[in-house]
C-alpha cells in the first residue's frame, strides 16, 4: 500500500470506546467507537459519564498540556463512527481489511458493552443520538454475508438503560455489571443505595418510559443467548460499590473487575459465576497498581491477569503494566518496551502466545475541572496502531520464525528449499514485518 493510502487507512482506525475481539486466533475484529472532531479529545462523548471523572478525581486535575484550559466541553465534539463497517486485521501479515455490512444496526452507539459468543458479537446499551438505551443488537462474524440484527422478544426484565458498563462470558451467558443510567421513581425506590447510587435527578423518556433517576449501579443482569432470557441473580458477599468505566475478564468460572472507583490502589472484586458469590480480593497497598479507570484486564493463562494503562485518579494517562497472580494474589509490575504508548479507552485482547495485543484508544487524555466547567485538550489524540506485549518466553519455533521474518531478504535463497507448509507460515511472517517497524526486540512490535 502506498504511503497516502497507508495515512488515509490510519485517519479512518483512529478511535477510541471501540469493540474489538480475536476471533480465531490470528484475526482482530474492530467495530465502532469514536473520533474527534473539531479538535476534540475526550474519549466521553456523554455529559454524563463526566460525573464518573467528577467523583474518582475530586477536584481540579493537574493537567498534561497548557492547551487543556482553553476548550470548554460542548456537544457534537465526537463522532461515532459508522455502523455499517466493521475492520479486520491479518496478525500474521499485519494487513486490514474493512468489510461493510448491513442490517439493523445500532445507529451512532457510544458508552456500548461488546461480547462475543461463539463467533456472533453482542452490542448492548450505551448511548445513542436519544440518549441512554437498553436495546441488544448481534452480527454473526462467521457468515460471510452477516448483518446486523436487532434482538427482540427477549424473555424476562431488560436492564434499564446504562452505559459503561462491562460484561463476562460464561457458558453462552453474557453478564453484565455496574454502569451510570437511568431508572424510573418505582426502580429507585426498589433498589437499595449499596446498588444504586443517585447522582441527578431529571425528566427523560425512552421509548414509552418515564426516568428520572440518574446514577451508577453496581447491578449483576445475564443475558441467556439460547434462550434469549433476561434473569438477575441474587448476589452474595461484599459486592463492589456501584461503578463504571471499570475492567472486566473471566477466568474459569470467575468473573473478575478492576478499578472504576475512587480508590488510591487498583481494587479487585472476583464473582462466582455459578454461584453468584462476590469475593474482595484484598491485596497490600504496598504491592498493589494505583488506582484508575478506562483501563484494559486480559487473561493470559489460567490464573492470570494482565492490566494496562487507563486513567490515573490524578488525571494522568498510564502506560504501566501489571500481572495478577490469582492463585498466589500477587501483584507484578511488568516490563515492557511501550512506555512511550500511554492509552484510555483502548482495547486488549489475549493473541497468540498469550501475547496481549493493543489497539486504538487515546494517548493523552487532558482535562481540567472546576466547579464552573469541564475543560479539555483541543487536539486529536485517538489512535490506530496496533501493539503487542509479551507476557511468557516464546518457544524456538516462534524465535526462529521472527528471525527470519525479519532478515528475508538475506534468506531469499535459503527459503525457496522449505516444504510448502511451512514455506507458506513463513512468508506470513515475512509480510507482518514488512508491516511494522521494529526497534529491536521480540516484545515491541507495532503496526
Amino acid at each position: 500500500m502506498e504511503a497516502g493510502g497507508r495515512e488515509a487507512q490510519a485517519n479512518r482506525l483512529r478511535r477510541s470506546g471501540h469493540a474489538a475481539f480475536i476471533d480465531d486466533g490470528s484475526r482482530l475484529v474492530v467495530w465502532g467507537g469514536f473520533q474527534s472532531v473539531s479538535g476534540c479529545s475526550c474519549p466521553l462523548p456523554n455529559h454524563h459519564c463526566f460525573s464518573y471523572l467528577q467523583q474518582a478525581v475530586v477536584t481540579t486535575v493537574v493537567t498534561q498540556n497548557a492547551a487543556c484550559a482553553s476548550a470548554p466541553v460542548v456537544d457534537g465534539e465526537d463522532r461515532v463512527l459508522p455502523g455499517d463497517e466493521i475492520w479486520f486485521c491479518d496478525l500474521h501479515t499485519g494487513i486490514w481489511e474493512c468489510r461493510e455490512v448491513g442490517g439493523n444496526m445500532p445507529s451512532d452507539l457510544s458508552c456500548f458493552c461488546s461480547a462475543l459468543v461463539n463467533g456472533t458479537l453482542y452490542i448492548f446499551a450505551g448511548c445513542d443520538q436519544e440518549g441512554y438505551t437498553n436495546e441488544m443488537y448481534s452480527i454473526d462474524l462467521t457468515d460471510v454475508g452477516c448483518f446486523w440484527t436487532k434482538v427482540t422478544d427477549t424473555k424476562g426484565q431488560t436492564p434499564s438503560p446504562r452505559c459503561q458498563h462491562s460484561s463476562w462470558v460464561h457458558r453462552d451467558r453474557i453478564i453484565y455489571f455496574g454502569g451510570y443510567g437511568c431508572k424510573t421513581i418505582g426502580e429507585a425506590r426498589n433498589t437499595t443505595p449499596a446498588n444504586f447510587v443517585v447522582e441527578e435527578m431529571s425528566w427523560a423518556t425512552i421509548g414509552n418510559t418515564l426516568f428520572r433517576c440518574w446514577g451508577w449501579n453496581n447491578e449483576v443482569s445475564v443475558f441467556d443467548t439460547h434462550s434469549a432470557t433476561w434473569s438477575t441473580p441474587e448476589t452474595q458477599g461484599p459486592a463492589p460499590s456501584p461503578r463504571g468505566h471499570h475492567a472486566s475478564a473471566v477466568l474459569g468460572n470467575r468473573g473478575y473487575i478492576s478499578g472504576g472507583a475512587e480508590s488510591t490502589d487498583l481494587c479487585l472484586f472476583s464473582i462466582d459465576l455459578d454461584t453468584w458469590t462476590w469475593t474482595h480480593l484484598d491485596v497490600p497497598s504496598s504491592s498493589a497498581p494505583p488506582g484508575r479507570s478506562m483501563h484494559t484486564m486480559t487473561p493470559v493463562s489460567d490464573h492470570s491477569l494482565f492490566v494496562y494503562g487507563g486513567l490515573s485518579t490524578n488525571g494522568n494517562t498510564l502506560s504501566d503494566c501489571w500481572l495478577f497472580d490469582t492463585t498466589r494474589r500477587e501483584w507484578t509490575q511488568w516490563s515492557h518496551p511501550h512506555k512511550d504508548k500511554p492509552r484510555v479507552s483502548h482495547t486488549a485482547c489475549r493473541g497468540n502466545d498469550n501475547d496481549v495485543v493493543v489497539f486504538g484508544g487515546s494517548s493523552k487524555f487532558c482535562i481540567l475541572m472546576d466547579s464552573v466547567a469541564i475543560l479539555r485538550a483541543p487536539s486529536p489524540h485517538h489512535c490506530s496502531d496496533v501493539f503487542i506485549i509479551q507476557t511468557q518466553p516464546y518457544s524456538l519455533f516462534r524465535l526462529c520464525e521472527d528471525v527470519i521474518g525479519r532478515n528475508s531478504a538475506l534468506l531469499a535463497e535459503q527459503l525457496k528449499c522449505l516444504p510448502l507448509k511451512l514455506r507458506s507460515k513463513i512468508d506470513k511472517r515475512v509480510a507482518f514485518y514488512s508491516a511494522v517497524t521494529p526497534t529491536g526486540s521480540s516484545r515491541n512490535t507495532n503496526f
